[in-house]
């Protein structure tokens, strides 16, 4: 139990609280909440270092150039980052330790305060929470009823509210939508089911006997059932039947073949959509048809023109976790996005270029490689959304880590570590397209092994005495050490974890071609140092001003000549620094210092 639990009872008595927090904050001491493990609680403000003032005053620079003419702020391209929420370990608004909708509320202005030009926001404008319907699991992947929100998280007005309450801050909402499998535990499951016991004589390989089952109860025809064993089918209890149930077998797999649950998922897509959501995160978009790609992309396909139908702008991303040359071609389907997986995780090219293994010029040169790739993919899809959207057709989805992976902190050790994790975020976040940010890895939370794990609760202070919010996690959850500071220690250094995200961050909404642009590698420079590589990101549309990036992934400060970027007339405009140094531009060389980056424009 937490320190400080008495003084707070007696506060109880002694004030004229309300009823309800009252029973929020009684509820949290009788649950003892701290964050899992023991997590540090002091620091060292770093605002003096050369670092810290130059991030500074080049930010102030870049604030001015914001700024309109009215005083207001330029506006920002849609789906530029996104931070993904795990809503279970989230944010808790009524005690039970348990995350919520009015959880994710309270804390909307650390996502985004929805004004782009300051910087102690993360300044997403997108938000994806992982399920929230109604659903047997703490991950809710297993949904019961499609169009309602599961009680621990809150009701459907509830969800209404964070609708409301993100696009008042300029936030877009996307959905995520299970159409792989139900839960066995849906209605058209346990229909289907009750039917199928009461016969038992229908053989699955005779189509007329099929239709005639369809005919009395529609219901069988939503799943994948056989008459014999077949892989990934398992035996429906009480019958001699299988279904097909590919990740579980409380999830069996849905027949999208049928029209009728094609019907249902249109209903579905508007019922969302006239509640607000603005776009669908695509769940396990590679198990709909298994080793069928070609028909997972017309499925996909028709997905994103259902959408389009209710919501002209309608943003469309899929999780296609395979190579990179197969999820490649899932943009013939003319959806806008598909996670980068081969930038990803602690294998993917992040991760082996922030930890030497790789050349720094792999990461410009897959960037730009990918980019044509993807491009030309989409072309072939025949579609064009962008007049609807307002957005290029294609818009890659980077991501460093999510729900289902290790996270960052666990990939890096030694002295350099601390670093290494900054960089490697910040790295996704020069990356083309919409990328995404996982919750907690802006402070360096660590989860590893089991999936619980990967889903603690997000640290906004060591207890629930110093912030309510904190969650108790997933019930299977390892106890284990979580060695950053928490979010209520981070926001006041200048030299976090965090203040390094929303640096990052903000800088893609300073520069919108970060996050629009074409990539170009420039060679010289990963030429003249394997820790060092250069590009530029071009607005080809010709609307976006023009950056030039340098990065220096090795733990060594390192010399880069002007004369290699191509322009020798270039402005040093923003930085991501790790440590304490400063980027310095003398006599036509730049002195990058360790696991660093630079931004450069054209003009003064």
């Amino acid at each position: 139990m937490w320190a400080g639990k008495d003084r707070l009872k007696e506060m109880l008595k002694k004030t004229n609280l309300s009823r309800t927090l009252a029973a929020f904050l009684a509820g949290a001491l009788a649950l003892g909440l701290t964050a899992c493990g023991s997590v540090k609680t002091s620091y060292t403000e770093n605002t003096d270092t050369a670092a810290a003032k130059q991030t500074a005053q080049l930010n102030s620079a870049i604030i001015k150039t914001m700024t309109t003419e009215q005083g207001g702020t330029r506006t920002t391209p849609d789906y530029v980052t996104t931070y993904e929420i795990f809503p279970y370990s989230f944010a808790d608004s009524d005690g039970d330790g348990i995350g919520d909708l009015q959880g994710i509320i309270s804390k909307l202005d650390y996502i985004s305060d929805g004004i782009p030009s300051t910087t102690d926001d993360l300044n997403c404008n997108a938000i994806w929470l992982t399920p929230v319907c109604p659903s047997t699991t703490y991950h809710k992947y297993d949904i019961t009823d499609y169009e309602n929100i599961d009680p621990e998280f809150g009701t459907l007005d509830d969800y209404r509210e964070f609708v409301a309450e993100c696009h008042r801050r300029g936030i877009s909402v996307i959905f995520d939508m299970v159409m792989n499998h139900t839960s066995s535990q849906h209605p058209w499951f346990t229909e289907a089911k009750s039917y199928l016991i009461k016969h038992p004589d229908i053989d699955f390989e005779n189509p007329d006997q099929v239709a005639a089952a369809v005919a009395e109860c529609p219901y069988v025809g939503y799943y994948n059932y056989s008459s014999k064993a077949a892989d990934g089918y398992n035996v429906l209890m009480g019958t001699k039947y299988y279904y097909e149930c590919r990740f579980w077998s409380e999830m069996p797999d849905l027949n999208l073949d049928s029209d009728a649950v094609k019907s249902e998922f249109s209903d579905i897509i508007k019922f969302w959509t006239d509640i607000g959501v603005d776009g669908f995160r695509m769940d396990a978009a590679t198990s709909y048809y298994t080793g069928n790609t070609n028909q997972n992309i017309e499925t996909l396909k028709w997905f994103k023109a259902e959408a389009q139908k209710y919501n002209p702008k309608a943003y469309v991303v899929a999780e296609v976790w395979t190579g990179q040359s197969t999820y490649a071609k899932y943009y013939q389907s003319g959806i806008d996005s598909c996670f980068d997986f081969a930038f990803s995780q602690q294998d993917g090219a992040i991760a082996n270029i922030t930890r030497g293994t790789e050349e720094a010029g792999l990461f410009t040169r897959a960037m730009a490689a990918e980019e044509k790739l993807y491009k030309e993919q989409n072309e072939a899809s025949g579609t064009d959304y962008s007049s609807e959207t307002g957005r290029p057709d294609v818009l890659n989805a980077p991501f460093y880590t999510n729900h289902d992976t290790n996270r960052s902190a666990g990939y890096y050790t030694g002295d350099n570590a601390a670093a290494q994790v900054k960089f490697a975020g910040g790295l996704n976040l020069l990356m083309s397209g919409n990328a995404y940010i996982y919750y907690g890895e802006e402070l360096g939370m660590k989860g590893s092994g089991k999936d619980e794990n990967k889903r603690s609760p997000m640290l906004w202070a060591a207890d629930a005495e110093t912030d309510p919010a904190l969650c108790k996690g997933p019930s299977d959850m390892d106890s284990f050490e979580q060695t950053c500071n928490t979010e209520d220690i981070q926001k006041k250094d200048a030299a976090s974890n965090l203040a390094y995200f929303r640096q990052a961050s903000f800088l893609r909404t300073a520069f919108p071609v970060l996050s629009r642009g074409e990539t170009a590698d420039l060679p010289a420079v990963s030429e003249a140092n394997a820790a060092t590589a250069a590009f530029t990101r071009t607005d080809t549309e010709g609307g976006l001003p023009p950056v030039t990036v340098v990065i220096n992934s090795g733990a060594e400060s390192a010399e880069v000549s002007m004369k290699d970027l191509g322009d020798e007339s270039l402005t040093l405009s923003a930085v991501l620094l790790t440590g304490e140094d400063a980027v310095s531009v003398k006599g036509g060389t730049i002195t990058m210092p360790a696991y660093s980056v630079a931004v450069f424009t054209t003009g003064e």
